[in-house]
């Protein structure tokens, strides 16, 4: 998915951690006139959008939250109004909700106002969103492919990079929580964008020099444990998602993903897919989609397909995607999945390439107002 810090002074720091690290902003969310309540929540492996049964389906938007004139950013900036304004109605949108997204790219100090504009938009537009606090590659965030130690505890230390955070992961996620739990069209939470335990030989973390250590899936397991805990200690009720790739990471091969997945801190089991398999399930007998979707079963919680991908433009065209996607979304479906977002809209599809870019005018938009489900 996507990379971002920064250093504050002690003091700075003592004040914000002394008033719940809601003090280093005026910014905050306006008043809501609806009242609080949790909207969604699950039922015999499906969701329930207020009461009624739910089939999600929506989009993957990771660069709602850049403004280039206060953060790093994340990609091209997007037009918040035309984006939920375009949504159809019931939808679900997934984004980036870093921490580096909330700092000041120039003071080097949080600044919620780009995040907190994602929410407002979709509010007024009464869409709902699905924000994923960190991710595991650090793109777009702190920079750093997160590896075992930090599963262990270097989620509860300030990342070292300078200009990309600053809190540890831990508190991020109380700040976060704290300020957007009230949000009326706040879905849930993800921790981090597809989590493994592994450990790198190089810097880059390139695949191949990664090994998973013995107690990878315990390490996972206890960092959804605690973590998941900070949110159900601040907004109870509301889902957690696992955020988990499904394939076969480190953590979570086999039968290592429902050890996981069986968390009480974790509502919602994901898959991610980008397989060229649209009448079949992906993946093999191991980590494949039917496997995971049989250790949903047996956990009794939703498996919701949180990214589903194919590359178009230059190598397929856009029609014959949307063709592609909607069998496998029908075939998932059918299999049991309780929910699918496309990878990913981007305010500036890049036509002439290979990409999986999703913009404004592709006919996936069509697609997705097709499925969406709520009886």
């Amino acid at each position: 998915m996507t990379r971002v810090r920064t250093r504050l002074a002690a003091a700075s720091l003592a004040l914000c951690a002394a008033a719940g690290l809601l003090a280093c902003t005026d910014q905050r969310p306006p008043p809501t006139e609806h009242p609080t309540d949790i909207v969604l929540r699950t039922k015999a492996e499906r969701f329930r959008l207020r009461g009624q049964p739910w089939w999600p389906a929506g989009f993957n938007a990771p660069q709602l939250a850049t403004n280039w004139s206060v953060n790093i950013g994340c990609g091209a900036q997007v037009d918040l109004d035309a984006y939920f304004g375009a949504l159809p109605a019931n939808a679900l949108t997934r984004f980036n909700a870093f921490q580096a997204l909330a700092i000041d790219k120039t003071t080097g100090e949080l600044d919620f106002r780009a995040v907190d504009a994602v929410f407002r938009a979709a509010e007024r537009h009464r869409q709902l969103v699905l924000p994923v606090l960190a991710p595991q590659d650090g793109g777009c965030d702190d920079t750093l492919f997160k590896q075992r130690q930090w599963y262990v505890d270097g989620w509860l230390n300030v990342a070292p990079e300078p200009g990309r955070a600053v809190m540890s992961f831990h508190d991020w996620i109380g700040t976060a929580v704290e300020r957007w739990k009230d949000i009326p069209v706040l879905a849930g939470w993800g921790l981090v964008g597809e989590p493994e335990t592994s450990v790198c030989s190089n810097p880059t973390c390139d695949f191949d020099v990664r090994t998973c250590p013995p107690d990878a899936a315990k390490v996972l397991r206890q960092f959804m444990d605690k973590a998941g805990a900070i949110v159900r200690a601040r907004d109870p009720g509301r889902l957690i998602f696992a955020g988990l790739t499904g394939g076969g990471q480190c953590g979570t091969g086999g039968e290592d993903y429902r050890y996981v997945g069986a968390s009480p801190q974790v509502d919602v089991l994901e898959y991610h897919d980008y397989s060229p398999d649209f009448g079949t399930l992906p993946g093999n007998a191991w980590d494949g989609l039917a496997v995971r979707l049989r250790q949903a079963h047996e956990l009794g919680k939703p498996l919701f397909v949180a990214e589903v991908g194919e590359a178009a433009g230059s190598c397929l065209s856009l029609t014959a995607r949307r063709e592609n996607i909607g069998m496998k979304l029908t075939t998932q479906r059918n299999a049991g999945s309780a929910g699918a977002l496309i990878w990913a809209f981007v305010p500036d599809p890049r036509l002439d390439q290979c990409t999986y870019d999703v913009g404004p005018e592709d006919p996936l938009w069509s697609l997705v107002a097709e499925r969406i489900t709520l009886d």
